[in-house]
């Protein structure tokens, strides 16, 4: 073993290598929709992503219980193409 592996090794057991994460739904595609104000991601609302590192885990569990239920943009076609043109 080289004394570069055991450099390796030896970060690995740093406690701060070991630490705990929050638990987090980012999915990193963070665009908030202008409408529902959700992120297109992980439909968070930006205030609940904004306090996310400050929320306890219980509320952080409870927000994460609701997010598929959530639909981060509208579904509803707008037109497209031809609702431009008449404009």
């Amino acid at each position: 073993m080289s004394n570069g592996d055991q450099t390796a090794r030896s970060a690995r057991d740093i406690p701060i290598w070991t630490r705990d994460e929050i638990e987090s739904p980012c999915v990193q595609i963070c665009v908030i929709h202008p409408e529902t104000r959700l992120c297109a991601g992980c439909a968070r609302s930006i205030d609940e992503i904004g306090a996310w590192s400050r929320m306890s885990a219980d509320e952080r569990r409870t927000i994460m219980a609701e997010l598929p239920n959530r639909q981060a943009a509208p579904t509803a076609r707008r037109g497209g193409r031809n609702a431009r043109l008449k404009r």
